[in-house]
């Protein structure tokens, strides 16, 4: 493999590995605010203890997901340093935003509320998880910027062969950012309530302590279902900006090859290529693509023949992202909705109990397989339309990235089994009394 490859694989490694984190603490830093803002209100001890067991499970997966974000950031400098010279005035100062504003004050008040129980007033306390919650997805926000910038530019000028930073308004209020940092939270948040789910389920079918985690349930239980819907609509809204902005990207998506007015939507479809077409094409929805895309049943939606075969994004990555992370959402609404229904009996739903158990790990599968999607769908752009992914990479040799590559990908797995022994350890010991 050459450099370019395997540092697309570097930093897909690191991005995916790390992304495993973040979602979980989006959400359950939230979903123990709520706890604990709930104990502050009513005095109520099994609240405290909710507050307490799920904190910890934050402050794991929270630890965990420093440690491998810091290598990204790295990775800018050593396996992307034409990108950073190119965007640098640009992506520098979000990214400086992010870590001197969001990440700061996030783990300034993470340490006051792990050692101001007892010393604090329950009030300021309860503050204290709310600051630390708003702080997190703050900095979700600002990485997400950066990366709304690289879908769609806007707020820059050029000079002297260089991007540079010219309306910072423009680039804040991007609303490609925006839309992508709606589904972004939306899908965290719902999987925070399958995570919460899933971990109540296993204490439920053993029927321990089931008053605590029958009302731990209901905390995940209307997350999941709130945010699946909301993470849907948030990704139909994104789908649309999409088709504006980055039709290829669209055009992969279905395996469109041919530019059509009022495009069909197939239910049966196996991609192939521009040649010979795809390899399956059946059950189609007259009109349904075009409808989907821009809300118009007769809209044109430009094929992958209309551009040039060096400006397609990877069709078959794509389509199949895409397909997984919607099956995979649609799935999760009728869970959650069922789920909801059954809140109040849930010691006799065994069933339920343990689908909810191998369901965990399928919100982080979606999520990863929507950044798949918009990042392999931009291809061959690192900035979308501005610099291509071949022109940013760093001059070293292969050989140094094949060496750096392996050994992020043993310390990952060493990373991941201990994050997955430090959860599964704490979750089943259940609420200390």
């Amino acid at each position: 493999m050459d450099t370019l490859m395997l540092s697309r694989l570097q930093f897909a490694a690191a991005v995916f590995f790390h992304f495993i984190f973040v979602p979980l603490t989006l959400g359950l830093s939230i979903i123990v605010a709520l706890m604990e803002t709930r104990y502050v209100r009513t005095g109520d001890e099994i609240y405290k203890k909710m507050t307490k067991y799920w904190g910890k499970l934050f402050l794991i997966n929270f630890a965990l997901g420093i440690v491998t974000g810091i290598t990204l950031e790295f990775q800018f400098g050593t396996n992307w340093s034409r990108y950073s010279a190119y965007v640098g005035d640009i992506f520098g100062p979000l990214l400086a935003i992010e870590a001197s504003v969001a990440f700061f004050l996030e783990s300034t008040m993470l340490g006051v509320w792990v050692f101001g129980w007892d010393k604090l007033s329950k009030k300021m306390h309860c503050a204290a998880i709310w600051m630390v919650a708003i702080a997190s997805n703050l900095s979700a926000l600002w990485i997400i910027i950066a990366n709304g910038f690289m879908q769609n530019p806007l707020g820059y000028v050029m000079r002297n062969g260089r991007a540079e930073l010219d309306d910072f308004l423009a680039l804040i209020t991007n609303p490609y950012a925006w839309g992508e940092y709606a589904h972004v939270l939306t899908a965290a948040y719902l999987l925070s309530g399958f995570f919460v789910m899933g971990v109540c389920a296993w204490h439920l079918l053993r029927k321990k302590e089931v008053d605590f985690y029958t009302r731990s349930f209901k905390y995940g239980v209307s997350f999941a279902l709130i945010f699946s819907v909301l993470a849907a609509l948030a990704g139909h809204a994104q789908g649309n900006l999409v088709a504006k902005l980055q039709p290829a990207k669209l055009a992969a998506l279905e395996a469109q090859w041919n530019t059509e007015k009022r495009a069909p939507l197939h239910l049966l479809l196996v991609p192939g290529d521009a040649e010979k077409g795809n390899l399956v094409e059946a059950l189609p929805i007259p009109g349904g693509l075009s409808f989907i895309a821009y809300n118009d049943i007769n809209a044109e939606v430009k094929g992958l023949k209309d551009f040039k075969p060096e400006d397609r994004p990877p069709v078959a990555i794509t389509f199949w992202s895409f397909r997984i992370m919607v099956g995979l959402g649609t799935l999760f609404i009728a869970l959650a909705v069922f789920a909801w229904i059954k809140r109040n009996d849930l010691v006799n739903q065994p069933r339920l109990l343990r689908a909810l158990l191998w369901v965990i790990p399928l919100p982080y599968i979606a999520i990863d397989c929507g950044w798949a999607v918009a990042e392999v769908g931009r291809q061959p752009w690192i900035v979308h339309g501005l610099m291509r992914t071949k022109d940013a990479v760093s001059p070293v040799e292969p050989s140094q990235v094949a060496v750096s590559l392996a050994a992020f990908i043993v310390v990952y797995a060493m990373l991941g089994a201990i994050d997955i022994y430090l959860l599964a350890k704490y979750a089943k010991k259940g609420p200390v009394h």
